[in-house]
């Protein structure tokens, strides 16, 4: 029930989310001048609408998005009635034009900020201090978390009859003991530790030296025998090897936590790394196609693919169903930033498109205007028709692979 809620809860998030993204045009049209003649959440069949002013408000029966309608978007729209003329949108200054195809992206960066400072003095955000690489990871004290058992091979599972118990557990050992030695040669971090451990003959029985609460100890226990790779080669051959049934307890927090007035600088950096990491998402996006491909044809799903309104609230539900809110805002967070700036990318059909257009016109018009020359217009949108409808097919051919993705082999952050 918790999944479903989550699913229905993050779905509903990124809903609100585009509703008001058009509520933003809408809103800076309507402050220029401009008409808008309809506002609706959805789209098919209207279940519902009513009109104030010259603006028409509605529902419609599909929740997959929303929509407003300002006359005269280009100059080859047809939709401009006789004596608004003047109000047509693409008379009105390029700068007005450009913030009110931008106030979409604008809004939802705007939520994605504000959702970051509310996380910040909530779940925390990301410690910038916090490990990101298996060097940094290795080099942590190997302050160790007892597991239940130790699996047989890589293959994630929980716990079944027939795994062996953890070495560790059964030796004394504790959640948040140190470990710094196994059979007198001295652990001085997690890195040292799995070495020493791949050095140790499986099965055999391993002294391990400990430090809790500030005593040092020490206790003896048979070490389980598993198969991994090589330390430095995930993707090598598996061996036979010794395990204690550990895991790393990391000294750095993951979150952290800040006051009202901290939370804005906070806010800030982690806005800003964000921003750098959706630019680096974005030029990676051709390379993950057949990686969505291997994924959608029985191979493993790589959890750094793209994954679509579907896959994001299926996470969004596996969050809430393991209380991991700190996880569901993050992924708001991480959704909303990103539409955001995807939407800003100079192509039409979307928001950066037009306004690239729109720049285009001012920057040839000046340039005319310096030769002395007449002005060549505004651009005629039906020439760009072939573009456009490449970019919609290409658009569409992906958000289909991603939702087969997500259908077939979802990422999953929980395991079962």
């Amino acid at each position: 029930m918790s999944f479903a809620f989550g699913v229905a809860l993050f779905a509903l998030g990124i809903l609100i989310s585009v509703s008001l993204h058009e509520a933003g045009h809408m809103l800076t049209a309507k402050a220029f001048g401009m008409k808008v003649t309809r506002y609706f959440v959805g789209f098919g069949p209207t279940i519902f609408s009513f009109k104030r002013g010259e603006t028409e408000y509605g529902l419609k029966g599909i929740p997959l998005g929303g929509f407003c309608k300002i006359v005269g978007m280009t100059p080859q729209d047809d939709d401009v009635e006789p004596g608004d003329e003047k109000r047509a949108m693409w008379r009105y200054p390029v700068w007005k034009r450009t913030i009110v195809m931008s106030a979409g992206s604008i809004t939802h960066f705007g939520l994605a900020i504000f959702a970051a400072w509310l996380a910040a003095m909530t779940f925390g955000l990301p410690n910038p201090d916090f490990p990101r690489n298996e060097e940094q990871i290795r080099a942590e004290p190997a302050v160790i978390a007892i597991q239940d058992c130790v699996l047989p091979d890589t293959t994630y599972r929980e716990c079944a009859a027939g795994d062996a118990p953890s070495p560790a557990g059964a030796g004394g050992l504790q959640n948040g003991d140190r470990i710094t030695s196994i059979n007198g040669t001295p652990i001085n971090n997690y890195g040292e530790l799995l070495t020493t451990l791949r050095a140790t003959t499986p099965g055999s029985t391993a002294t391990i030296g400990y430090v809790r609460d500030g005593q040092s100890g020490s206790t003896e226990t048979t070490l389980a025998t598993t198969k991994r790779p090589p330390i430095d080669n995930p993707e090598g051959p598996v061996t036979e090897v010794s395990a204690l049934g550990v895991g790393l307890v990391l000294s750095t927090p993951g979150l952290v936590t800040y006051g009202p007035v901290a939370a804005v600088g906070a806010t800030s950096t982690f806005i800003g790394d964000m921003a750098v990491a959706t630019a680096q998402a974005l030029q990676r996006l051709p390379e993950k196609i057949p990686a969505l491909w291997h994924a959608i044809t029985g191979g493993e799903r790589d959890i750094d693919t793209p994954i679509s309104v579907v896959g994001a609230s299926v996470l969004g539900g596996e969050a809430v169903a393991n209380n991991a809110w700190e996880i569901f805002i993050m992924l708001f967070i991480s959704l909303n930033f990103f539409i955001g700036v995807f939407n800003l990318l100079p192509l039409l059909p979307l928001d950066g498109g037009h306004i690239a257009i729109a720049w285009f016109e001012r920057a040839r018009s000046w340039v005319y205007a310096r030769l002395r020359r007449p002005d060549p217009g505004r651009v005629d949108y039906f020439k760009l028709m072939p573009f456009t409808y490449v970019v919609i097919l290409i658009g569409g051919v992906f958000t289909l692979l991603t939702i087969t993705a997500d259908v077939v082999n979802p990422i999953t952050l929980f395991p079962r």
